[in-house]
């Protein structure tokens, strides 16, 4: 008599807690809480201060799934893919914001927030990194080419802004003619953009993709991780109405000037998760990939979303958001351009180059603190 096989015990099905994990659920929690708040004291007409923190808490959760989301795609579809997934989706807040602060008229507030953004990513959270991560490491050690790309695109993001400013002054050769200035440069900025989607894809020396770092077991499937994508986008659309109908009255019982609220509040709260999520991996010493992650970012913003929204404001008629920059945000630019091609150009960095990318961007927040307080609509 043949023996029996033993049948296969089939494998238990994971909840949907655990197909997510731990990460990606503290991050629909506080998304969750945060858009619940902002929602029910939106409803009451309460404290707007209140409905502007809860929603700016909101967003960085949001923010977080939207990373988690391409990251998981990505795994599956490659590096390069990765890469340009989070180009389109990875800044999704802070379009929306853009968006609705456009409707709204603040113009000041969005153009800080944008070129904030760059700053934030370039100083602060770099310096978080470099610092934390060489306390932690001694001296961290990077591949420089794929850095001296990103330096040179930094550059052009610079010149962007330098030129229709130049070119518009009074007595410039194109003097009044601001809107098609902008608009002519944010093409050619989209442009470069678009050529470099299929550098990415290829991964070629410098693409800036992003290696997915994936645990045993918690690969989503492709359903899920499109849906995420999808709860995310609708979500950030929704919060983000929310986020900019408080920030004004918020910010005007605060005290506080719209250039700051942009350069330094708006900016951090689009993306703070994806920010954090940079610095974790300096501390893990994978200086690559943290660098990789945040500097990325800003060529994102410099690259894709600032000329998106200029040409953006033109369709939604009102103010129109152009890319003449008042002399301190141009002269921030170019320091922060500088001191970080000097700190990077050797492919290591310490503790104390850290420590300096920090002091330079509180010295800019200092800046802008003292300007005009927001007026109560």
């Amino acid at each position: 008599m043949a023996a029996e096989t033993a049948p296969v015990p089939a494998e238990p099905r994971r909840t949907l807690a655990e197909i997510l994990g731990r990460r990606a659920l503290v991050l629909v929690t506080i998304a969750l809480v945060g858009g619940l708040i902002a929602l029910a004291t939106k409803l009451a007409g309460s404290s707007p201060t209140i409905t502007f923190i809860a929603s700016a808490v909101a967003l960085a959760g949001l923010a977080g799934l939207v990373g988690e989301g391409t990251e998981q795609l990505g795994g599956r579809f490659g590096p390069g893919l990765t890469g340009v997934m989070q180009s389109a989706l990875g800044n999704l807040p802070e379009l929306f914001i853009g968006i609705f602060s456009l409707r709204a008229g603040l113009i000041v507030v969005v153009q800080s927030a944008l070129i904030g953004s760059i700053l934030a990513n370039s100083l602060l959270v770099l310096g978080l990194a470099f610092f934390l991560g060489g306390m932690k490491h001694g001296v961290l050690k990077f591949g420089v080419r794929p850095v001296r790309m990103i330096a040179t695109l930094l550059v052009l993001a610079v010149a962007a802004l330098v030129i229709p400013t130049l070119a518009t002054a009074p007595g410039a050769p194109d003097a009044g003619h601001v809107q098609d200035l902008s608009v002519i440069t944010a093409v050619v900025l989209l442009v470069l953009f678009g050529a470099s989607i299929p550098f990415s894809i290829r991964g070629g020396p410098g693409a800036g993709s992003i290696e997915r770092v994936v645990e045993e077991g918690a690969a989503w499937p492709i359903q899920l991780g499109v849906g995420v994508l999808i709860a995310a986008a609708v979500g950030s659309a929704l919060v983000s109405d929310w986020f900019v109908d408080a920030l004004r009255p918020a910010l005007a019982s605060l005290g506080i000037s719209e250039a700051f609220a942009g350069l330094v509040i708006v900016a951090i709260a689009g993306n703070a998760v994806e920010n954090v999520a940079g610095v974790q991996q300096a501390l893990r010493n994978n200086v690559d990939l943290a660098i990789s992650l945040i500097l990325n970012s800003s060529l994102q913003v410099a690259l894709a979303l600032i000329p998106a929204l200029v040409l953006i404001s033109v369709v939604l008629g009102g103010p129109v958001l152009t890319l003449v920059a008042s002399p301190l945000l141009i002269g921030a630019l170019g320091l922060t351009v500088i001191l970080g091609a000097f700190i990077v150009f050797d492919g290591e960095s310490t503790w104390l180059e850290g420590l300096a990318l920090i002091a330079l961007y509180v010295i800019i927040a200092a800046s802008v603190w003292f300007g005009p307080p927001i007026q109560s609509p």
